[in-house]
Protein backbone atom coordinates (compact mmCIF):
# COMPACT_ATOMS: atom_id res chain seq x y z
CA UNK A 1 0.00 0.00 0.00
CA UNK A 2 1.23 3.50 -0.77
CA UNK A 3 1.76 6.30 1.67
CA UNK A 4 -1.38 8.38 2.27
CA UNK A 5 -1.73 12.00 3.29
CA UNK A 6 -2.79 10.79 6.72
CA UNK A 7 0.36 8.68 7.02
CA UNK A 8 2.43 11.78 6.27
CA UNK A 9 0.45 13.85 8.79
CA UNK A 10 0.93 11.22 11.49
CA UNK A 11 4.69 11.14 10.86
CA UNK A 12 4.75 14.91 11.12
CA UNK A 13 2.83 14.73 14.40
CA UNK A 14 5.35 12.18 15.71
CA UNK A 15 8.11 14.64 14.94
CA UNK A 16 6.44 17.38 16.96
CA UNK A 17 5.82 15.49 20.21
CA UNK A 18 8.06 13.95 22.83
CA UNK A 19 5.92 10.88 23.51
CA UNK A 20 5.10 7.97 21.21
CA UNK A 21 2.61 8.34 18.35
CA UNK A 22 1.16 4.95 17.42
CA UNK A 23 -1.38 3.53 14.98
CA UNK A 24 -3.04 0.08 14.79
CA UNK A 25 -0.44 -2.60 14.20
CA UNK A 26 2.45 -0.64 15.72
CA UNK A 27 4.41 -2.24 18.54
CA UNK A 28 3.07 -0.91 21.82
CA UNK A 29 -0.27 0.28 20.38
CA UNK A 30 -2.42 -2.11 22.43
CA UNK A 31 -0.33 -1.55 25.55
CA UNK A 32 -0.87 2.19 25.21
CA UNK A 33 -4.66 1.67 25.10
CA UNK A 34 -4.82 -0.61 28.13
CA UNK A 35 -6.74 0.64 31.15
CA UNK A 36 -8.04 -0.68 34.44
CA UNK A 37 -11.47 -1.60 33.04
CA UNK A 38 -10.51 -4.29 30.55
CA UNK A 39 -14.13 -4.76 29.45
CA UNK A 40 -13.66 -1.61 27.35
CA UNK A 41 -11.40 -1.80 24.30
CA UNK A 42 -10.61 1.43 22.47
CA UNK A 43 -9.94 1.41 18.71
CA UNK A 44 -8.61 4.89 17.85
CA UNK A 45 -6.96 5.80 14.58
CA UNK A 46 -4.02 7.30 16.49
CA UNK A 47 -2.85 7.17 20.09
CA UNK A 48 -0.48 9.80 21.47
CA UNK A 49 1.39 8.98 24.68
CA UNK A 50 1.76 12.55 25.89
CA UNK A 51 4.80 13.55 27.92
CA UNK A 52 3.64 17.11 28.63
CA UNK A 53 1.00 19.75 27.89
CA UNK A 54 2.61 20.62 24.57
CA UNK A 55 2.24 17.01 23.41
CA UNK A 56 -1.45 17.15 24.33
CA UNK A 57 -1.86 20.44 22.48
CA UNK A 58 -0.18 19.04 19.38
CA UNK A 59 -2.47 16.00 19.43
CA UNK A 60 -5.58 18.18 19.72
CA UNK A 61 -4.44 20.48 16.90
CA UNK A 62 -3.81 17.40 14.73
CA UNK A 63 -7.33 16.15 15.47
CA UNK A 64 -8.84 19.54 14.64
CA UNK A 65 -6.94 19.71 11.35
CA UNK A 66 -8.31 16.32 10.31
CA UNK A 67 -11.78 16.69 11.87
CA UNK A 68 -11.27 13.81 14.29
CA UNK A 69 -12.74 13.38 17.77
CA UNK A 70 -10.43 13.34 20.79
CA UNK A 71 -10.50 11.26 23.97
CA UNK A 72 -8.21 11.14 26.97
CA UNK A 73 -7.18 8.30 29.27
CA UNK A 74 -4.88 8.14 32.27
CA UNK A 75 -5.60 4.98 34.30
CA UNK A 76 -8.72 3.76 32.52
CA UNK A 77 -10.77 3.25 35.68
CA UNK A 78 -13.50 5.33 34.07
CA UNK A 79 -13.33 3.64 30.67
CA UNK A 80 -17.01 2.76 30.36
CA UNK A 81 -17.48 3.46 26.64
CA UNK A 82 -15.20 2.38 23.80
CA UNK A 83 -13.63 5.16 21.73
CA UNK A 84 -12.94 4.66 18.04
CA UNK A 85 -11.73 6.40 14.89
CA UNK A 86 -10.22 9.49 16.50
CA UNK A 87 -7.18 10.50 18.53
CA UNK A 88 -6.72 9.00 22.01
CA UNK A 89 -4.39 11.00 24.25
CA UNK A 90 -2.76 8.92 26.95
CA UNK A 91 -1.58 10.99 29.91
CA UNK A 92 -0.04 8.40 32.23
CA UNK A 93 3.51 9.67 31.53
CA UNK A 94 2.62 13.11 32.93
CA UNK A 95 3.84 12.46 36.47
CA UNK A 96 4.74 15.91 37.77
CA UNK A 97 3.92 16.32 41.47
CA UNK A 98 4.70 19.11 43.90
CA UNK A 99 3.51 19.71 47.46
CA UNK A 100 3.34 23.14 49.09
CA UNK A 101 2.96 22.21 52.78
CA UNK A 102 2.67 25.80 53.96
CA UNK A 103 -0.33 26.54 51.76
CA UNK A 104 -1.56 22.92 51.90
CA UNK A 105 -1.58 22.64 48.12
CA UNK A 106 -0.69 19.88 45.68
CA UNK A 107 -0.08 20.28 41.95
CA UNK A 108 -0.18 17.16 39.82
CA UNK A 109 0.28 16.18 36.22
CA UNK A 110 -2.55 14.48 34.36
CA UNK A 111 -1.23 10.95 34.87
CA UNK A 112 -0.66 11.04 38.64
CA UNK A 113 -2.55 8.55 40.81
CA UNK A 114 -3.79 9.31 44.30
CA UNK A 115 -1.30 6.92 45.91
CA UNK A 116 1.60 9.13 44.80
CA UNK A 117 -0.03 12.23 46.32
CA UNK A 118 -0.99 10.45 49.55
CA UNK A 119 2.59 9.31 50.11
CA UNK A 120 4.02 12.75 49.29
CA UNK A 121 1.58 14.62 51.54
CA UNK A 122 1.83 12.30 54.56
CA UNK A 123 5.22 13.53 55.88
CA UNK A 124 3.65 16.99 56.23
CA UNK A 125 0.66 15.73 58.24
CA UNK A 126 -1.64 16.22 55.26
CA UNK A 127 -4.18 13.98 53.56
CA UNK A 128 -6.07 13.92 50.28
CA UNK A 129 -9.70 13.64 49.21
CA UNK A 130 -9.23 10.40 47.28
CA UNK A 131 -11.92 7.82 46.79
CA UNK A 132 -12.06 4.17 47.81
CA UNK A 133 -8.96 3.28 45.76
CA UNK A 134 -5.70 5.24 45.63
CA UNK A 135 -4.90 3.55 42.30
CA UNK A 136 -7.32 5.92 40.55
CA UNK A 137 -6.00 8.93 38.63
CA UNK A 138 -6.37 12.29 40.38
CA UNK A 139 -7.53 14.34 37.41
CA UNK A 140 -10.32 12.20 35.96
CA UNK A 141 -11.70 11.46 39.42
CA UNK A 142 -11.71 15.13 40.43
CA UNK A 143 -13.23 16.39 37.17
CA UNK A 144 -16.22 14.16 37.90
CA UNK A 145 -16.60 15.64 41.38
CA UNK A 146 -14.69 12.94 43.25
CA UNK A 147 -16.50 11.15 46.12
CA UNK A 148 -13.92 10.84 48.93
CA UNK A 149 -13.51 8.37 51.76
CA UNK A 150 -13.70 11.49 53.98
CA UNK A 151 -16.48 13.11 51.96
CA UNK A 152 -18.95 13.92 54.73
CA UNK A 153 -16.17 15.71 56.58
CA UNK A 154 -14.51 17.64 53.75
CA UNK A 155 -16.87 17.53 50.74
CA UNK A 156 -16.20 16.54 47.15
CA UNK A 157 -12.66 16.54 45.79
CA UNK A 158 -13.62 19.15 43.21
CA UNK A 159 -14.55 21.54 46.03
CA UNK A 160 -10.82 21.89 46.72
CA UNK A 161 -9.62 22.66 43.19
CA UNK A 162 -7.68 25.93 42.97
CA UNK A 163 -6.40 25.97 39.38
CA UNK A 164 -5.97 23.87 36.26
CA UNK A 165 -4.07 23.96 32.99
CA UNK A 166 -6.39 22.86 30.18
CA UNK A 167 -5.88 22.18 26.48
CA UNK A 168 -9.08 23.33 24.76
CA UNK A 169 -10.41 22.35 21.35
CA UNK A 170 -8.29 24.78 19.29
CA UNK A 171 -5.12 23.32 20.83
CA UNK A 172 -4.30 26.27 23.09
CA UNK A 173 -3.27 25.78 26.72
CA UNK A 174 -5.36 27.82 29.16
CA UNK A 175 -4.53 28.44 32.80
CA UNK A 176 -7.87 28.33 34.58
CA UNK A 177 -8.84 29.77 37.95
CA UNK A 178 -12.07 31.09 39.41
CA UNK A 179 -10.93 34.61 38.45
CA UNK A 180 -9.27 34.05 35.08
CA UNK A 181 -11.89 31.83 33.42
CA UNK A 182 -14.85 31.49 35.79
CA UNK A 183 -17.16 29.56 33.44
CA UNK A 184 -14.48 27.07 32.40
CA UNK A 185 -13.39 26.70 36.03
CA UNK A 186 -17.01 26.01 37.01
CA UNK A 187 -17.43 23.37 34.32
CA UNK A 188 -14.22 21.53 35.22
CA UNK A 189 -15.46 20.95 38.76
CA UNK A 190 -17.95 18.16 38.20
CA UNK A 191 -18.50 18.47 34.44
CA UNK A 192 -16.04 15.70 33.57
CA UNK A 193 -14.02 16.06 30.33
CA UNK A 194 -16.48 17.95 28.15
CA UNK A 195 -14.47 21.14 27.63
CA UNK A 196 -10.86 20.09 27.25
CA UNK A 197 -7.98 17.97 28.51
CA UNK A 198 -6.59 18.94 31.91
CA UNK A 199 -2.81 18.62 31.93
CA UNK A 200 -2.18 19.95 35.45
CA UNK A 201 -4.39 20.37 38.51
CA UNK A 202 -3.78 22.31 41.74
CA UNK A 203 -5.93 21.53 44.77
CA UNK A 204 -6.04 21.88 48.53
CA UNK A 205 -4.92 19.13 50.89
CA UNK A 206 -6.57 18.49 54.25
CA UNK A 207 -4.95 18.40 57.72
CA UNK A 208 -5.32 14.67 58.35
CA UNK A 209 -2.47 12.37 59.35
CA UNK A 210 -4.42 9.63 61.13
CA UNK A 211 -8.00 8.41 61.07
CA UNK A 212 -10.06 5.83 62.90
CA UNK A 213 -11.24 3.62 60.08
CA UNK A 214 -11.68 0.18 58.63
CA UNK A 215 -14.56 -2.19 58.26
CA UNK A 216 -16.56 -5.07 59.67
CA UNK A 217 -17.33 -8.13 57.56
CA UNK A 218 -20.64 -9.69 58.53
CA UNK A 219 -22.09 -12.86 56.99
CA UNK A 220 -24.21 -12.26 53.91
CA UNK A 221 -27.33 -13.50 55.68
CA UNK A 222 -26.97 -10.65 58.20
CA UNK A 223 -27.65 -8.08 55.45
CA UNK A 224 -31.28 -7.37 56.51
CA UNK A 225 -30.28 -6.66 60.10
CA UNK A 226 -27.18 -4.66 59.13
CA UNK A 227 -29.02 -2.49 56.60
CA UNK A 228 -31.90 -1.83 58.99
CA UNK A 229 -29.48 -0.82 61.74
CA UNK A 230 -27.43 1.24 59.25
CA UNK A 231 -30.57 3.17 58.27
CA UNK A 232 -31.16 4.34 61.84
CA UNK A 233 -27.48 4.72 62.71
CA UNK A 234 -26.56 7.02 59.82
CA UNK A 235 -29.40 9.45 60.52
CA UNK A 236 -27.55 10.61 63.63
CA UNK A 237 -23.91 10.34 62.61
CA UNK A 238 -21.71 13.46 62.84
CA UNK A 239 -20.07 14.83 59.71
CA UNK A 240 -16.73 13.52 60.98
CA UNK A 241 -17.85 9.96 60.08
CA UNK A 242 -18.19 8.80 56.46
CA UNK A 243 -19.50 5.27 55.97
CA UNK A 244 -20.78 2.71 53.48
CA UNK A 245 -22.23 -0.81 53.41
CA UNK A 246 -21.43 -3.24 50.63
CA UNK A 247 -23.33 -6.41 49.78
CA UNK A 248 -20.60 -8.45 48.10
CA UNK A 249 -20.59 -11.76 46.30
CA UNK A 250 -16.88 -12.53 46.39
CA UNK A 251 -15.28 -14.88 43.88
CA UNK A 252 -13.51 -18.08 44.85
CA UNK A 253 -10.06 -16.72 44.03
CA UNK A 254 -6.71 -16.79 45.85
CA UNK A 255 -6.71 -12.96 46.02
CA UNK A 256 -9.76 -13.10 48.34
CA UNK A 257 -8.92 -13.89 52.01
CA UNK A 258 -9.89 -17.44 52.99
CA UNK A 259 -12.73 -16.56 55.44
CA UNK A 260 -14.48 -14.55 52.69
CA UNK A 261 -13.60 -16.56 49.58
CA UNK A 262 -16.55 -17.65 47.47
CA UNK A 263 -19.11 -16.20 49.89
CA UNK A 264 -21.64 -13.42 50.10
CA UNK A 265 -20.68 -10.95 52.82
CA UNK A 266 -22.03 -7.71 54.22
CA UNK A 267 -19.23 -5.18 54.58
CA UNK A 268 -19.64 -2.11 56.80
CA UNK A 269 -16.92 0.48 56.04
CA UNK A 270 -16.09 3.82 57.56
CA UNK A 271 -13.59 6.58 58.31
CA UNK A 272 -13.73 8.96 61.27
CA UNK A 273 -11.74 12.19 61.61
CA UNK A 274 -11.22 13.04 65.28
CA UNK A 275 -10.65 11.37 68.66
CA UNK A 276 -10.36 7.60 68.05
CA UNK A 277 -12.28 6.93 71.28
CA UNK A 278 -15.22 8.85 69.85
CA UNK A 279 -14.97 6.90 66.62
CA UNK A 280 -14.89 3.64 68.58
CA UNK A 281 -18.01 4.65 70.46
CA UNK A 282 -19.81 5.59 67.25
CA UNK A 283 -19.10 2.20 65.67
CA UNK A 284 -20.14 0.24 68.77
CA UNK A 285 -23.89 0.01 67.93
CA UNK A 286 -23.11 -1.53 64.55
CA UNK A 287 -20.71 -4.03 66.09
CA UNK A 288 -23.61 -5.32 68.19
CA UNK A 289 -25.89 -6.01 65.22
CA UNK A 290 -24.52 -9.44 64.33
CA UNK A 291 -21.47 -11.67 64.88
CA UNK A 292 -18.60 -10.55 62.66
CA UNK A 293 -16.42 -12.63 60.37
CA UNK A 294 -13.69 -9.97 60.71
CA UNK A 295 -13.46 -6.58 62.43
CA UNK A 296 -10.81 -4.25 60.97
CA UNK A 297 -11.68 -0.87 62.54
CA UNK A 298 -8.58 0.69 64.08
CA UNK A 299 -6.45 3.81 64.27
CA UNK A 300 -4.47 4.04 61.05
CA UNK A 301 -2.15 6.34 59.21
CA UNK A 302 -3.93 7.97 56.29
CA UNK A 303 -1.44 6.19 54.03
CA UNK A 304 -3.36 2.97 54.88
CA UNK A 305 -6.67 4.33 53.60
CA UNK A 306 -7.00 1.62 50.91
CA UNK A 307 -7.57 -0.99 53.64
CA UNK A 308 -11.00 0.51 54.38
CA UNK A 309 -12.80 -0.45 51.17
CA UNK A 310 -10.43 -3.15 49.87
CA UNK A 311 -11.04 -2.25 46.24
CA UNK A 312 -9.46 -4.60 43.65
CA UNK A 313 -5.85 -3.83 42.83
CA UNK A 314 -5.63 -5.56 39.44
CA UNK A 315 -7.41 -4.63 36.19
CA UNK A 316 -10.85 -6.22 35.77
CA UNK A 317 -13.64 -6.31 33.18
CA UNK A 318 -16.68 -4.62 34.70
CA UNK A 319 -19.82 -2.59 34.15
CA UNK A 320 -21.33 -0.27 36.73
CA UNK A 321 -24.11 2.16 37.49
CA UNK A 322 -25.39 4.23 40.39
CA UNK A 323 -28.64 5.57 41.81
CA UNK A 324 -28.92 8.51 44.22
CA UNK A 325 -31.37 8.05 47.09
CA UNK A 326 -33.41 10.84 48.66
CA UNK A 327 -33.36 8.95 51.95
CA UNK A 328 -32.89 5.44 53.31
CA UNK A 329 -36.43 4.42 54.26
CA UNK A 330 -37.53 0.91 55.27
CA UNK A 331 -39.00 0.58 51.78
CA UNK A 332 -35.68 1.54 50.20
CA UNK A 333 -33.89 -1.05 52.34
CA UNK A 334 -36.40 -3.66 51.19
CA UNK A 335 -35.68 -2.65 47.59
CA UNK A 336 -31.94 -3.12 48.06
CA UNK A 337 -32.49 -6.56 49.58
CA UNK A 338 -34.81 -7.51 46.71
CA UNK A 339 -32.08 -6.62 44.22
CA UNK A 340 -28.94 -7.83 45.98
CA UNK A 341 -29.82 -9.42 49.32
CA UNK A 342 -29.13 -12.96 50.52
CA UNK A 343 -30.88 -15.62 48.48
CA UNK A 344 -31.23 -13.38 45.42
CA UNK A 345 -29.96 -14.88 42.17
CA UNK A 346 -28.05 -11.96 40.63
CA UNK A 347 -25.02 -11.66 38.35
CA UNK A 348 -24.00 -8.45 40.14
CA UNK A 349 -20.94 -8.71 42.36
CA UNK A 350 -21.57 -5.58 44.43
CA UNK A 351 -24.28 -3.30 45.72
CA UNK A 352 -22.56 -0.52 47.65
CA UNK A 353 -24.60 1.92 49.73
CA UNK A 354 -22.76 5.12 50.70
CA UNK A 355 -23.88 7.71 53.21
CA UNK A 356 -23.69 11.20 51.70
CA UNK A 357 -24.83 14.50 53.23
CA UNK A 358 -22.65 16.46 55.62
CA UNK A 359 -20.07 18.56 53.77
CA UNK A 360 -21.05 16.82 50.52
CA UNK A 361 -24.36 18.67 50.67
CA UNK A 362 -22.94 22.03 51.68
CA UNK A 363 -20.34 22.60 48.99
CA UNK A 364 -19.87 25.71 46.88
CA UNK A 365 -22.53 26.70 44.40
CA UNK A 366 -19.79 27.52 41.89
CA UNK A 367 -19.33 24.04 40.44
CA UNK A 368 -21.08 21.44 38.31
CA UNK A 369 -21.27 18.61 40.87
CA UNK A 370 -24.70 17.04 40.53
CA UNK A 371 -25.09 14.88 43.65
CA UNK A 372 -25.39 17.39 46.48
CA UNK A 373 -29.08 16.89 47.25
CA UNK A 374 -28.90 13.10 47.75
CA UNK A 375 -28.46 11.53 51.18
CA UNK A 376 -27.20 8.16 49.94
CA UNK A 377 -25.74 6.66 46.78
CA UNK A 378 -26.30 3.07 45.71
CA UNK A 379 -23.63 1.73 43.38
CA UNK A 380 -23.94 -1.54 41.46
CA UNK A 381 -21.11 -3.42 39.75
CA UNK A 382 -20.91 -6.64 37.79
CA UNK A 383 -17.90 -8.45 36.37
CA UNK A 384 -18.00 -9.08 32.63
CA UNK A 385 -16.76 -12.66 32.91
CA UNK A 386 -18.36 -16.01 32.04
CA UNK A 387 -20.90 -17.25 32.81
CA UNK A 388 -22.55 -13.98 33.97
CA UNK A 389 -21.21 -11.41 31.49
CA UNK A 390 -24.24 -11.41 29.20
CA UNK A 391 -26.61 -10.95 32.14
CA UNK A 392 -24.77 -8.05 33.81
CA UNK A 393 -25.97 -5.09 31.66
CA UNK A 394 -29.62 -6.08 32.02
CA UNK A 395 -29.20 -6.66 35.75
CA UNK A 396 -27.79 -3.15 36.18
CA UNK A 397 -30.79 -1.63 34.40
CA UNK A 398 -33.20 -3.78 36.43
CA UNK A 399 -31.54 -2.85 39.72
CA UNK A 400 -31.90 0.88 39.07
CA UNK A 401 -35.50 0.37 37.96
CA UNK A 402 -36.28 -1.49 41.18
CA UNK A 403 -34.90 1.41 43.22
CA UNK A 404 -36.53 4.16 41.12
CA UNK A 405 -39.30 5.01 43.65
CA UNK A 406 -36.65 5.96 46.22
CA UNK A 407 -34.19 7.90 44.05
CA UNK A 408 -33.72 11.47 42.91
CA UNK A 409 -33.76 10.26 39.30
CA UNK A 410 -30.18 11.43 38.83
CA UNK A 411 -26.75 9.86 39.03
CA UNK A 412 -23.19 10.76 40.00
CA UNK A 413 -21.16 11.13 36.82
CA UNK A 414 -18.06 9.23 38.01
CA UNK A 415 -20.19 6.18 38.85
CA UNK A 416 -22.84 6.60 36.16
CA UNK A 417 -21.60 3.77 33.99
CA UNK A 418 -22.12 3.58 30.25
CA UNK A 419 -24.44 6.36 29.03
CA UNK A 420 -27.13 4.90 26.81
CA UNK A 421 -28.07 8.23 25.21
CA UNK A 422 -27.72 11.98 25.62
CA UNK A 423 -30.86 11.93 27.76
CA UNK A 424 -29.36 9.25 29.97
CA UNK A 425 -26.04 11.12 30.17
CA UNK A 426 -27.90 14.25 31.30
CA UNK A 427 -29.13 12.48 34.45
CA UNK A 428 -25.73 13.11 36.03
CA UNK A 429 -26.64 16.78 36.59
CA UNK A 430 -29.63 18.95 37.55
CA UNK A 431 -31.29 20.40 34.44
CA UNK A 432 -29.96 23.93 34.98
CA UNK A 433 -26.43 22.60 35.50
CA UNK A 434 -26.69 20.43 32.40
CA UNK A 435 -27.82 23.37 30.25
CA UNK A 436 -25.03 25.54 31.58
CA UNK A 437 -22.47 22.78 30.88
CA UNK A 438 -23.66 22.60 27.29
CA UNK A 439 -23.31 26.38 26.95
CA UNK A 440 -19.72 26.29 28.25
CA UNK A 441 -19.07 23.37 25.92
CA UNK A 442 -20.38 25.45 23.00
CA UNK A 443 -18.05 28.31 23.87
CA UNK A 444 -14.88 26.21 24.16
CA UNK A 445 -15.67 23.23 21.93
CA UNK A 446 -18.39 24.21 19.44
CA UNK A 447 -17.37 21.44 17.01
CA UNK A 448 -17.76 18.80 19.73
CA UNK A 449 -14.15 17.68 19.39
CA UNK A 450 -14.22 16.09 22.89
CA UNK A 451 -17.17 13.76 22.46
CA UNK A 452 -16.18 10.79 24.56
CA UNK A 453 -18.11 8.89 27.26
CA UNK A 454 -19.66 11.50 29.59
CA UNK A 455 -18.92 14.57 27.47
CA UNK A 456 -22.05 16.65 26.90
CA UNK A 457 -22.98 18.06 23.49
CA UNK A 458 -22.58 21.81 22.78
CA UNK A 459 -25.61 24.07 22.85
CA UNK A 460 -25.56 27.89 22.86
CA UNK A 461 -27.68 29.65 25.44
CA UNK A 462 -30.67 31.52 23.97
CA UNK A 463 -29.82 35.18 23.27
Amino acid sequence: MGTTDMDVAIRELAGRVRGPVLTPGDDGFEHELAGFNVATHHTPAVVVGAEDAQDVAAAVRFAAAHDLPVAVQATGHGAVLAFDRGVLVGTRRMQHLSIDPERRLATVGAGVKWRKVIDAAAPHGLGTLNGSSSDVGVVGYTLGGGLPVLGRTFGFASDRVVAADVVVADGSVVHVTADSEPELFWALKGGKASVGIVTSLTFELVPVAEIYGGGIFFPGEAAPEVLDAYRSWTHDLPDAMTTAVGLLRLPDMPSVPEPLRGKMVTHLKGAFVGDPAEGEALVAPMRAVAPAIADEFRVMSYTEVDTIHHDPEVPLPFRETVALLEDLTPEAVAGILAVAGPGVNTPLMMADLRHLGGALGRGPAADAVGARDALYSLFFLGLMVPPVAEAVPGALVAAVAEMAPYTTGRTFVNLHGTPASEEDRARAWPQDTYRRLRAVKHRFDPEDRFRFAHSVSPLPLPS
